[in-house]
């Protein structure tokens, strides 16, 4: 534990300034990694490699650099020769994501652009299907199993491959018409799990859980968004892929970043949105409308900034909780108390506490067994 908060703080360090807080929720590890304990193989070694701690898989609360979760994803497929992490019945050999992007980068709109992806993962994916509908002015993504994933809707595996198909494919859509989409929701085919506070910046805030399928619903009219890119841009964009889609078009990139460096910088005060907006040099209403277009808003960047420093500062230094929560613009602890609950489902105290009895149990001697 005290290696992985090193490895947070090393890399907040050396991160450029739009980048140096990206996180995300260990829970997506678990589920990153359920493939590889399903083929018999511990993900210890592998997790190492990348600099995430193994204890994060049992601390739901932590969170782990999105670049070391980037280079975990593709690990991830090098080792398994398996593109969508072992959660299959059948492997996504390495390569069909470059072959899926050669597709549909020649599409016109982004309209044919997604046909053409759903038609190609309707050829190599043999337990989930694509489909993209339009009805007046919504359209949706749906993801539906054609067979089913684990008994248990809840399991770590199943949800990861939901979760996994839907940012590819948002990810995708998203480069390809060289701006961010907007979900205006999604309906998620098993119970709400226990990182959820993440789908706001990765999908969308508006996220509601037990449905039938996935559907994953934006405006119509972005399906006739033209398709900007070309295969000189995609020779780019696939250097690091697939893994390099978690580190864009999320939430907490473009104007949110923007917005998050500007909130950052006033703390311990709270700018409104005018107040951002004016350094900016946009209007509020500007402000507005570019966050919403990338499926956020003014207070989900600030309760995530807020949600971010918390931990890496208890992780870090002796502040009371009290100090921490002034440093961060609470008017009391009570309310950074509530926060911290929702966003980890434990007090700072306990968390602290839990951080510094994983630091000496990892000084603590290896034993070699009871004896005869």
């Amino acid at each position: 534990m005290a290696h992985a908060i090193k490895l947070r703080l090393r890399s907040a360090k050396s991160a450029t300034p739009s980048r140096r807080l990206g996180t995300v929720a260990a829970g997506f590890v678990t589920g990153m990694v359920a493939g590889l304990r399903r083929a018999g193989r511990r993900p210890e070694p592998l997790l190492a490699a990348v600099g995430i701690d193994p204890a994060a898989l049992r601390e739901p609360g932590l969170r782990v650099p999105l670049r070391n979760y980037a280079d975990l994803y593709n690990l991830i497929n090098r080792e398994l020769d398996d593109e969508a992490f072992g959660l299959l019945s059948a492997p996504l050999r390495r390569g069909s994501f470059e072959f899926l992007c050669r597709g549909v980068v020649t599409a016109t709109t982004l309209a044919e652009a997604l046909e053409r992806a759903a038609r190609f993962l309707r050829l190599v994916l043999p337990d989930l299907a694509v489909s993209v509908t339009r009805d007046g002015d919504s359209a949706s993504l749906v993801i539906a199993e054609t067979r089913r994933l684990a008994p248990d809707a809840a399991d770590p595996a199943r949800v990861f491959a939901f979760e996994w198909l839907l940012r590819l494919l948002h990810g995708l859509a998203c480069w390809l018409v060289g701006r961010g989409i907007a979900l205006d929701s999604v309906a998620f085919p098993y119970p709400r799990p226990p990182h959820a506070n993440d789908y706001a910046l990765i999908y969308t805030a508006r996220s509601e859980f037990d449905a039938e399928h996935l559907v994953a619903c934006f405006q119509a009219n972005l399906l006739d968004l033209p398709v900007r890119r070309d295969d000189a841009a995609l020779a780019a964009f696939l250097a690091g892929a697939p893994g390099r889609l978690v580190m864009l078009y999320r939430r907490d990139r473009e104007t949110v970043q923007r917005v998050r460096d500007r909130l950052r910088e006033a703390l311990p005060t709270r700018p409104t949105l005018a107040d951002v907006a004016a350094r900016l040099h946009l209007s509020p209403r500007t402000l507005h409308r570019r966050l919403e277009e990338e499926g956020t808003n003014f207070r989900t960047i600030k309760e995530a900034l807020r949600r971010d420093l918390a931990l890496s500062r208890l992780a870090k230094s002796r502040a009371s909780v009290a100090q921490l929560a002034a440093e961060l613009g609470y008017a009391d602890t009570s309310a950074f108390y509530r926060a911290f609950i929702e966003w980890t489902g434990m007090a700072p105290s306990d968390y602290r506490a839990r951080l510094a009895d994983a630091s000496r149990t990892e000084k603590m001697p290896a034993t070699q067994g009871d004896g005869p």
